[in-house]
């Protein structure tokens, strides 16, 4: 049996290799003709163009492992089944059972990988690709007015915004809005830079202009006082992290960040659907590997006719894009209807794990 989890894990290893590697290509001529628009802007060239799609290419193979995994793995089986080497290694003592358990052991390493590369390598990957292509535009900003964050301070809350994050990490254009215990506007902050200051727990502002607005005490008369200083140490819980995950698309954060963010949220009774589903679907999706691998066991079990082959591994590229299209789909439309978050992320692998399940049972062992 060792030789024949060897020859199994070979043959599915390198056909999911070549598919990967060929989806890879296609969407890097994709992003690279896109990116071409930028070329020749400022002093973005060619190359900066080439080094931005590279570092893109992580968050591509994050969403493609299951889909190749799931063609691939076709492949091969609907390969063996038409040249009658998986009949040979039936008679062989290789039941059903133990090529589903065979098959699950390998797609838990894609589903692995699939973790790894979603939680470690993209992240970093990404927050370098905008930084690289921000040095030519000179700062990374989300929308026409930034990112909006919001805090309680005791009785107090403020709505924090900024406009943009510098390529150094500073982040740029900082306003903030203070508000007391009744709704009132109490104070207004406005700041040209500033950046986190981790020992001090709060963040460091340059050019500061800053308005105070009070009440006499018989409530009648409210007078503004305005000041304007160099720097201004001003103390919050807000985090560069934090901010990052406001400027940054929650897909290409980490598991655990996008966790932290969540709390900020809730802790500040803001709405944290679109992260929650987010964050289940990065719980899930490493597992849509086992699910795909299940998926394709029953092309073992066909008779294929000459050249009936290709028919079936198209029939796999559709149910992979299919699966994709379904799983953003469900992202879209639970964010939209208040769905549960972890049944949202959760649907698309249980809806093709039922269809895996009936089609191994149907085919494989009733057949």
């Amino acid at each position: 049996m060792r030789t024949i989890r060897r020859f199994l894990y070979r043959e599915v290893v390198v056909s999911v290799g070549f598919v990967t590697l060929a989806f890879l290509a296609l969407l890097f001529f994709f992003d690279l003709v896109d990116e071409l628009r930028w070329v020749g802007r400022g002093g973005y060239q060619l190359s900066h163009a080439l080094v931005y799609v590279a570092l893109s290419a992580p968050q591509h193979l994050y969403e493609l492992l299951p889909i190749t995994v799931l063609i691939g793995t076709i492949f091969v089986m609907a390969r063996l089944a038409q040249s009658s080497e998986f009949t040979i290694l039936r008679t062989s003592g290789l039941g059903p059972w133990r090529t589903l358990g065979t098959l699950l052991t390998l797609g838990a390493a894609f589903a692995g990988l699939t973790f790894v590369l979603g939680d470690y390598v993209t992240p970093g990957t990404e927050r370098a690709a905008k930084l690289f292509s921000a040095r030519q535009l000179g700062q990374i900003s989300t929308g026409a007015t930034g990112a909006w964050l919001k805090e309680r301070a005791g009785e107090h809350s403020r709505a924090i915004n900024v406009r943009a994050l510098g390529t150094d990490g500073q982040m740029r254009g900082v306003r903030v809005f203070e508000f007391d215990g009744e709704g009132r506007v109490s104070s207004t902050l406005a700041a040209q830079a500033g950046h986190f200051d981790a020992e001090r727990g709060a963040w460091r502002l340059a050019q500061v202009q800053r308005s105070r607005f009070e009440r006499a005490p018989d409530g009648e008369g409210l007078s503004v006082r305005r000041e304007a200083l160099p720097e201004l140490v001003w103390p919050t819980t807000l985090t560069s992290e934090m901010v990052a995950a406001a400027v940054l698309k929650p897909d290409k954060m980490a598991t655990v960040d996008l966790f932290r963010f969540i709390r900020h949220l809730e802790a500040n009774a803001q709405s944290a659907q679109r992260y929650e589903i987010e964050f289940w679907r990065k719980v899930f999706y490493p597992l849509s590997c086992l699910v795909m691998v299940v998926l394709s066991l029953p092309f073992a079990y066909l008779h294929f006719r000459s050249g009936g082959i290709a028919g079936y591994v198209f029939g796999g590229v559709m149910a992979g894009i299919s699966f994709f299209l379904l799983n953003n789909l469900f992202g879209f439309a639970g964010n939209l209807q208040q769905w549960s978050p972890w049944l949202t992320a959760a649907a698309p692998g249980l809806i093709y794990s039922a269809l895996s399940l009936a089609a191994f049972g149907w085919l494989v062992l009733r057949r």
